[in-house]
């Protein structure tokens, strides 16, 4: 009786950020389609980091890899690679994550792994392979990261306009250009997709994110808060966000209900947040917590003001998941597709988003329609199995 098994396609995924904990967009688009990609393929890791990897960590990932390679980061290289970018027409990023010598390095694995594909996340360390022709490669854009810089630099301060232009003109070049040295382009939605300035974007394929299916279970807590917001709170975006709940929301409720909470989670809250905090008694801020449900279920309504930024907001499906309704912007919403006064309340503007927080609060009936239509969408649309099936299918 001759035995056989089942070829499991070696593949290499590389990242910028070792994908755990999860306390940042990308590490938890990684982790999690780490998860599904190991049900199919041999994953070997390859990842850069500048910052202590914890035991921990390391032994969660390892369920899902044969093998890790962790590339460390100098804060001295990062500092010379960052000035000599300036003499170059790439974009900061990628010298940020960029060096000689570590590049070599992961040549040399290559090498002796011989992988079948090669999955790269990002444009920013997509230096260290777009010269490797020995398989196919897939590039995840993730975000249109130019068009979010060319936003940041429309709201910062005078003095670094001209370095945000830079840096998103810059990278718009790069994202065109890094178009063709992969066989596969992908990204997370349409919307960001048509920012991608190559003449064959309609070639890119979009994989969204996706929640976890914990996120659709009951979560039996007080709600505590009425408005919650979630987010990596050292991201300029979501400091902003946060921002314009203090200054343009919270006020109006507050002379109408002098309890009325806005609570705040999320990892790395950038100073200017934790001073709102702290004259604020009516802003409660957790910072990191091991389970965020529990931040999203202590809120009535997820309120996200995400004026700037691209890509999907996780938050925004994870909260949907929980049945909390949400409000948010067109930007937002236009890359989960949800539909105004169906499964989510849109809104531009301060006036919008006092006009929709009120209506949810007054309005029983509004309220398990939005929160109930929501979570059907994201059960439907939106859990890693299903959006990461895609990307299997495509490495096959």
């Amino acid at each position: 009786m001759v035995s056989s098994t089942v070829y499991r396609k070696k593949l290499v995924i590389l990242l910028s950020r070792f994908p755990y904990p999860l306390e940042k967009g990308d590490k938890l688009r990684a982790y999690n389609q780490l998860k599904e990609l190991s049900k199919h393929f041999k994953i070997t890791l390859i990842t850069t980091t500048d910052e202590k990897i914890h035991k921990e960590s390391i032994e969660e990932i390892k369920r899902y890899c044969s093998t890790i390679y962790i590339i460390k980061l100098s804060k001295i290289s990062i500092l010379i690679n960052l000035f000599f970018q300036f003499f170059t027409n790439k974009p900061f990023q990628t010298g940020y994550f960029f060096s000689s010598k570590n590049k070599a390095r992961i040549e040399s694995i290559l090498k002796e792994i011989k992988p079948d594909h090669i999955y790269c996340q990002l444009i920013r360390i997509s230096e260290y392979v777009k010269n490797y022709h020995d398989c196919p490669k897939t590039i995840d854009y993730m975000d249109a990261l130019s068009k979010g810089m060319e936003r940041r630099a429309l709201k910062a301060p005078f003095y670094l306009k001209w370095l945000f232009n830079m840096e998103a003109k810059r990278l718009s070049d790069y994202e065109r250009k890094i178009f063709d040295y992969f066989e596969n382009q992908i990204m997370i939605s349409e919307q960001d997709k048509n920012y991608i300035l190559h003449p064959n974007r309609s070639n890119i394929i979009c994989i969204p994110n996706g929640v976890d299916k914990s996120f659709f279970e009951t979560y039996d807590i007080e709600k505590d808060a009425e408005i919650v917001f979630i987010g990596n709170l050292s991201y300029a975006p979501n400091i902003e966000a946060t921002m314009f709940l203090h200054e343009k929301i919270l006020p109006y409720f507050i002379l109408k209900n002098p309890t009325f909470k806005l609570l705040i989670s999320g990892a790395s809250p950038a100073l200017s947040i934790k001073k709102i905090a702290d004259i604020n008694r009516n802003i409660e801020l957790t910072g990191w917590v091991d389970d965020i449900k529990s931040s999203y279920a202590r809120g009535k309504i997820f309120v996200a003001p995400m004026m700037i930024g691209t890509g999907m907001q996780n938050k925004l499906i994870e909260a949907m998941a929980m049945g909390i309704p949400c409000v948010t912007t067109t930007l937002a919403n236009n890359a989960i597709q949800a539909i105004h006064n169906e499964s989510i309340l849109v809104a531009n503007s301060q006036e919008e988003f006092i006009l929709e927080i009120e209506r949810l609060l007054n309005d029983k009936d509004l309220y398990h329609k939005i929160a109930l239509a929501g979570k059907k969408l994201v059960q439907s649309k939106y859990q890693w199995e299903s959006t990461t099936k895609i990307l299997v299918d495509l490495i096959h």
